[in-house]
């Protein structure tokens, strides 16, 4: 079994995926399918998949995404696959180790002062809209007040709402 840190490799990982602009939505679940695999095997360094199992995983629906993506990713370094082409056989996968080192993480927006020797920083991305949400909130409760006050007056002025009862008293002796 290797020594892989989770947190650490996906972290990695997940860093890499962002710089790399070759990759669509398609490549990032293959790839969280194989490396939920991967945990499943303890990390070992290779391990054989079925595409019936990985498809599902990585909710991919056509075979043909399947393999451009499998192969897209082992031609960009992310995995090494090797195909079996024996349907009792799976595929063989070794997927690379990212952020694994021992050593605490250090993020290259923390301070670099000796005061920073502990526990690395990771700033808070926090909303940017967060002013412009609550506005819009309060513009949606607002109008939901104003609908309701528009129901209230016009329930006021019919008398009979359901349109079943009348004023009008009918005579029934004459023909229709």
């Amino acid at each position: 079994m290797e020594q892989i840190n989770y947190i650490r490799h996906l972290n990695a990982v997940l860093s890499q995926f962002e710089k790399d602009h070759r990759l669509n939505p398609a490549h990032i679940s293959l790839y969280l399918a194989l490396f939920q695999l991967w945990n499943y095997n303890y990390f070992k360094k290779e391990f054989f998949v079925s595409r019936e199992e990985v498809m599902s995983l990585a909710k991919i629906g056509s075979k043909s995404t399947y393999h451009r993506s499998i192969k897209d990713l082992s031609n960009w370094k992310y995995i090494r696959y090797l195909p079996s082409h024996n349907p009792f056989k799976g595929s063989r996968i070794e997927v690379f180790q990212y952020g694994t080192s021992t050593e605490q993480a250090v993020y290259p927006h923390c301070p670099k002062s000796e005061t920073s020797s502990g526990q690395a920083v990771v700033p808070i991305k926090k909303h940017i809209q967060t002013i412009e949400n609550n506005k819009t909130a309060r513009k949606r409760e607002n109008s939901f007040l104003k609908i309701s006050e528009k129901k209230k007056n016009r329930s006021a002025r019919v008398p009979h709402p359901d349109n079943l009862s009348t004023n009008v008293q009918k005579k029934y002796d004459k023909p229709l």
